[in-house]
């Protein structure tokens, strides 16, 4: 059994915040399993690492012993959640929604323990809530609070249309708290409004508030926005093992501290050890390396860990890329395009040569056909290639 002490050092590791957590604190000291709510609206059947960011906080708490509930927003999922932007997300169908819950149970499970996991799906009660009941619901709050919202402030002010079932979403979130009796309820920094909104119903039914805390948004493989499918700049969990590979190894070498911090198992005593290996001139390609097996281990296996960086990249039909493939380090100031690159990397004759094999969509990097316009980042790690047989795992530094 750890200490209070150390049970708050794990709970904080990534946290952007927890409300309140001297609350938190006397909930830790009675000693009993809290029960740990995290809810998530099954919008898409895959999962990409920045998913997993709350997955990892709520598998932190299994492993303090308490009891997690994973939470099936199928109910939520057909009202869709406003975005954060302009526009209100597209609800789904309920064949869409339970189609994607069934492949979030299969993919979480590769992270959390079954056996100290309930999956609870939020139609249970709202499916069994009458229209009264739901008005009575909604009467616990009022429409000034609700324009509180960041982005409802937003378009109420720019005048653009705000509809009202937008309103019901973070109701029936918070009443979800309630219907689950959640002690604590993890949550993105982007739904902090709706997880204050299950405290304040937990209050008006009786209940004891829950605590809230709160997890950043992962930065994608770019470093600098959001995690996302749609920008190109994920790691799904259920890639290929050598493209979940290729893309790690391949991240800027300040970004992986924020990954190994949010993703990685290991603990930040040697993380810290990490890092002073690198002042102490240690490659941090090889230390990329490290989170890179540990994530592909996560959701491939220990066996496709070993050896997913023989297939790093390569998506040929002739085979995988040699084991023995050649490393290059290109020195340079900053970012440099892809066609200096490989130039100085000696994958081409010449510059003239790089751009035509661009113009040609015969260069790939990490396995995908490079755009002309493609930008090799500083201190970024990609397997590249040039025609049919020049490649290189190039570190530009």
């Amino acid at each position: 059994m750890k200490s209070l002490d150390e049970q708050l050092a794990l709970i904080r590791r990534g946290s952007e915040e927890i409300l309140v957590e001297d609350e938190l604190i006397e909930k830790l000291k009675q000693g009993r399993p809290l029960r740990i709510k995290a809810g998530f609206d099954p919008t898409a059947p895959d999962l990409h690492l920045g998913h997993t960011v709350l997955i990892n906080k709520l598998r932190q708490f299994q492993e303090l012993g308490h009891q997690v509930v994973f939470l099936i927003g199928d109910f939520t999922g057909m009202i869709g959640d406003p975005t954060g932007k302009n526009v209100t997300r597209q609800p789904l169908t309920r064949e869409q929604v339970l189609a994607n819950a069934e492949t979030y149970k299969e993919q979480v499970f590769k992270i959390l323990d079954p056996a100290k996991t309930e999956v609870a799906f939020n139609s249970t009660w709202m499916d069994a809530m009458s229209s009264a009941e739901l008005i009575q619901l909604a009467a616990k709050h009022t429409v000034a609070r609700m324009l509180e919202r960041d982005d409802f402030s937003k378009r109420y002010a720019a005048n653009q249309s705000i509809a009202i079932h937008e309103f019901l979403y973070p109701l029936v979130q918070g009443y979800d708290s309630v219907a689950l009796k959640a002690d604590v309820e993890l949550g993105g920094t982007d739904q902090k409004f709706n997880l204050l909104m299950g405290r304040e119903l937990q209050r008006a039914y009786g209940q004891e508030p829950q605590i809230i805390l709160t997890m950043p948004l992962l930065e994608g493989l770019d470093g600098v926005k959001k995690m996302s499918k749609s920008l190109g700049n994920y790691v799904g969990i259920q890639e290929a093992p050598g493209v979940m590979y290729s893309k790690l190894v391949s991240m800027p070498d300040e970004l992986m501290w924020r990954y190994f911090e949010l993703l990685s198992f290991r603990s930040m005593e040697e993380i810290q050890q990490f890092k002073r290996d690198i002042e102490a001139g240690a490659n941090p390609r090889d230390i990329k390396i490290k989170l890179a097996e540990e994530l592909v281990a996560r959701f491939h296996g220990e066996e496709a860990a070993q050896n997913a960086h023989k297939s790093a990249g390569n998506r040929l039909k002739d085979g995988e890329l040699p084991e023995d493939l050649p490393e290059v380090t290109v020195e340079a100031d900053g970012d440099m395009p892809i066609a200096a690159v490989i130039n100085k990397a000696g994958l081409v004759k010449n510059a003239a040569a790089a751009r035509d094999m661009l113009s040609a969509g015969s260069v790939k990097v990490d396995g995908e056909v490079a755009e002309r316009d493609f930008i090799f980042k500083h201190g970024a790690t990609h397997v590249c290639q040039a025609g049919k047989k020049a490649f290189a795992r190039i570190t530009l530094k």
